[in-house]
């Protein structure tokens, strides 16, 4: 179900459904013994990380890209506007290195807020607001819907997986 506003429909409903689902899902993990080993290897990156890694960035990116959607949505003009970092951006790097020791329920904490912040994001966009598009230096032209999937949501969702792997291998 979409929420509604008259003949145009945001996925905001179902985004915020999602984000409930994955906090439970990230609450379990936090309260859960830590899982040794790595993840599978990321596509294209090749990139694998420990248990601690994926929680670090669990607790750096959720506020990172609510500000991005408000860089695109408070833009003047139709033209995509350019937006965000790639996997070797510094500061995402030095974050997940400060905090990957940090035990995992501090960090949930510390996301629990995150996620208050991304639902009222969620909450506040309007029609207008989702019809706008992001310019990545990667991905081309993101619209709001694969902008909340590919950075937020869905990416919660897939660090959450992350841990499940984790989990699922002997950890």
């Amino acid at each position: 179900m979409t929420e509604s506003t008259g003949d145009f429909k945001t996925p905001a409903h179902d985004l915020l459904a999602r984000v409930d689902l994955v906090q439970r899902r990230l609450e379990e993990h936090a309260a859960s013994t830590p899982a040794s080993g790595l993840t599978e290897p990321d596509s294209p990156s090749g990139e694998q990380w420990d248990w601690g890694q994926v929680w670090a960035h669990l607790g750096e990116f959720v506020p990172y890209w609510c500000d991005e959607v408000l860089l695109i949505v408070r833009a003047e003009g139709e033209d995509p506007v350019p937006f965000g970092r790639v996997k070797t951006d510094a500061g995402r790097v030095a974050a997940i290195e400060a905090d990957r020791h940090r035990p995992p329920p501090e960090l949930m904490a510390r996301l629990a807020g995150h996620l208050d912040q991304l639902r009222g994001l969620l909450r506040e966009l309007t029609p207008s607001h989702w019809e706008r598009r992001g310019l990545h230096s990667t991905l081309g032209v993101v619209d709001m819907p694969t902008f909340f999937e590919t950075f937020l949501v869905g990416h919660l969702e897939s660090h959450a997986d992350q841990l499940d792997g984790l989990r699922a291998t002997g950890g």
